[in-house]
């Protein structure tokens, strides 16, 4: 590795606990934006993962990827919180399908392209990374934590489809006439369409070549099975409704594992409030 070994473990267990923790903090909030940010946080993590195995050039080809389905779900997002009285908490939100057909169409299509649903674009390069990752020999830690992490961005995806589209309506009236404003719903449209069909062009740019793998069964077939399950634990708990009863958990991933105070907000709070 260009790295070294020893950045390279580094940069492993970082990238890990970084999708670990960001899926982890994502199941237990409620602002959309946040839930969406969470998610590239995670993204993100799967790069810097794919970089420590010495995989650059999947890193950059899941970056474009993720790019544009990303985009796409921000913009869905935005469309949403306008039309739900600009209100970001996915409480208020619920049957929205109702009045957002498209946007729900096209946010679900986002969501599933993220969880790396077969033949959408985050499928091509994030089950290529998983795939690869197999073959090192890191141990079955690193192959167990990578599978949560994949389950867990199955979770949060689920449950803020769940929250936004199949419950019962919460908030105020949703206004549909953002959807017949061609100015929102264009750009919609053509990154819906590029989620679709990105995955395959790049792929065929970026490795003309096919890429061959061997790997027992139940690794080959690993990835789809945790999205599976983690796709009916998530229907069955509609919602994980329950894990909020836990309040000492909920409130400890709400901010994050206590990481933006011992990195900013600590020393800030102590400096303002002397100056």
């Amino acid at each position: 590795f260009i790295l070294g070994e020893t950045c390279s473990a580094l940069l492993l267990f970082i990238s890990i606990m970084t999708m670990f923790m960001s899926g982890v903090v994502a199941i237990f909030e409620y602002d959309l934006k946040k839930i969406i940010a969470l998610s590239t946080l995670s993204q993100l993590g799967v790069m810097m993962f794919s970089i420590s195995l010495g995989l650059y050039e999947l890193a950059f080809f899941h970056l474009l990827t993720h790019a544009l389905f990303k985009a796409l779900l921000f913009l869905c997002a935005g469309i949403l919180i306008h039309g739900a009285g600009n209100t970001q908490d996915i409480r208020s939100f619920g049957g929205l399908s109702l009045n957002f057909p498209l946007v729900t169409v096209c946010m679900n299509l986002a969501n599933l392209s993220l969880c790396g649903v077969p033949f959408l674009a985050g499928f091509y390069s994030k089950d290529l990374i998983v795939e690869l990752a197999c073959q090192y020999s890191w141990g079955i830690f690193v192959l167990l934590m990578m599978f949560i992490c994949l389950s867990l961005t199955v979770l949060y995806s689920v449950r803020l489809t769940y929250l936004s589209f199949v419950s019962p309506y919460g908030g105020e009236t949703s206004i549909s006439v953002c959807e017949s404003d061609y100015s929102l719903v264009g750009p919609v449209v053509i990154l819906s369409f590029t989620s679709l069909v990105s995955g395959p062009i790049l792929s065929w740019l970026n490795f003309p070549a096919p890429v061959l793998i061997f790997l027992p069964v139940f690794l080959k077939w690993g990835a789809l099975f945790f999205v599976g399950v983690s796709l009916l634990v998530m229907l069955s708990l509609q919602g994980l409704t329950y894990f909020y009863k836990w309040g000492a958990v909920s409130k400890f991933s709400g901010l994050m594992w206590f990481l933006p105070w011992l990195t900013g907000q600590g020393f800030s709070m102590k400096t303002l409030k002397n100056a």
